[in-house]
């Protein structure tokens, strides 16, 4: 299997969150093929939308090696701002384009590609277990996914041993970077109240602004921390600030602010909330704070998982990568609650953009790492 010609009938289906578009279709035909036992796993829930997962193993005994990743994609944007069709799957000189191409159908191409060399090669069959845990709300809200097709293992007694996730970790070239964890992620909306008036009359009104503005000012005016021995100092992120008013003379009665926090294994979300309560009530005034924590700082510390990809890296890419937490949230949050978890993927300059694509050679050779992975962890004593 050429993994091109495989990211490019993943890119072809339209799987854009919560919509499956065909890709775990084309996904699951493709590792029965292989002898996989494929289970479609659709999760929904109050509030939010249905979406359709797929877990596949092939063999019944343990270690089970896990792929995790995800066939849906953001929305394409602006289509005027693509010099091609997002989901055609062009190929122009020697790189592949489309919504996916980096972030991360061509990983999931790859992943199946080095599955069927690693069994063409392995005619004896090896000792172990091999599976993916593929959902399709990665993009989007992540409840009806990841975590609950872990739950779903847990209740049929479905253990995992190591898993790697797909997510595109490299910056300029294969083999720049390996993901041993993230950083957290909270979410904050602050609603600060006052006393709606004329501003001639400043006097007789509660301007909240200045109350918001003294707030947001606690957390900013220092870092939180300088940063710990795997993870970059945590930044304090205002997203937005606004008051809804659009005269000049009216003093408003609420101010509101968003905030994120990106925060290392420093923190939690919690304590980041009992901190920011505290500077809150020491600026004083009437105030409504609701918080988001989206996933905890975490470290899958450098082991035999993380050596083994990056032996492999080195192996066929030339290149020993760098271990590193930066970037946003994965679902990799979720999966190091049950077993010892690593990211690899695709290079990551052009994810989420307009004329998403990566290179040809690339898509192959993260295939070929990948093979270079199974036969190091499936490796034969002797």
């Amino acid at each position: 299997m050429d993994p091109v010609d495989f990211s490019q009938a993943l890119i072809r289906c339209p799987s854009v969150t919560p919509a499956e578009g065909g890709a775990l279709d084309v996904l699951e035909a493709a590792l029965e093929k292989l002898g996989f036992a494929c289970h479609r796993l659709p999760f929904e829930e109050a509030g939010f939308a249905r979406v359709d997962n797929l877990y596949a193993r092939l063999g019944d005994r343990a270690p089970n090696f896990c792929f995790a990743g995800h066939t849906d994609v953001v929305p394409v944007g602006n289509p005027g701002g693509w010099s091609v069709d997002p989901f055609a799957a062009v190929i122009k000189g020697d790189r592949l384009y489309g919504r996916g191409a980096a972030d991360m159908k061509t990983a999931i191409a790859a992943f199946v590609a080095a599955v069927e060399r690693f069994l063409t090669a392995r005619r004896r069959g090896f000792k172990g277990s091999i599976s993916l845990l593929i959902t399709g709300d990665e993009e989007a809200d992540a409840v009806n996914g990841t975590v609950k097709m872990l739950g779903w293992l847990k209740e049929k007694r479905e253990g995992l041993d190591d898993c790697l996730v797909g997510e595109p970790t490299n910056t300029r070239r294969i083999g720049d970077m390996i993901k041993i964890g993230r950083r957290g992620s909270l979410t904050a909306a602050l609603t600060v109240h006052g006393a709606q008036g004329h501003s001639a009359y400043a006097h007789l009104a509660d301007n909240p602004i200045p109350r918001l503005m003294r707030m947001l000012g606690s957390l900013m005016e220092k870092p939180l921390d300088e940063g710990s021995e795997h993870f970059p100092p945590s930044d304090v992120i205002v997203t937005s600030i606004d008051v809804g008013n659009k005269v000049s003379n009216l003093i408003p009665s609420r101010a509101e602010a968003r905030i994120n926090i990106r925060f290392n294994d420093k923190h939690t979300g919690t304590g980041l909330e009992r901190m920011m309560r505290e500077r809150f009530d020491k600026v004083g005034g009437k105030y409504e704070l609701a918080v988001k924590v989206s996933g905890e700082a975490f470290l899958t510390p450098v082991g035999p998982l993380a050596e083994l990809v990056a032996g492999a890296v080195e192996k066929v890419a030339g290149v020993r990568p760098e271990f590193n937490t930066a970037g946003g949230t994965s679902d990799a949050r979720f999966i190091k609650d049950h077993c010892p978890v690593v990211e690899f993927g695709m290079t990551n300059e052009t994810a989420h953009k307009a004329d998403e694509n990566s290179r040809l050679a690339d898509i192959r050779m993260l295939a070929d790492i990948y093979q270079a992975v199974l036969d190091g962890y499936f490796a034969e004593p002797g």
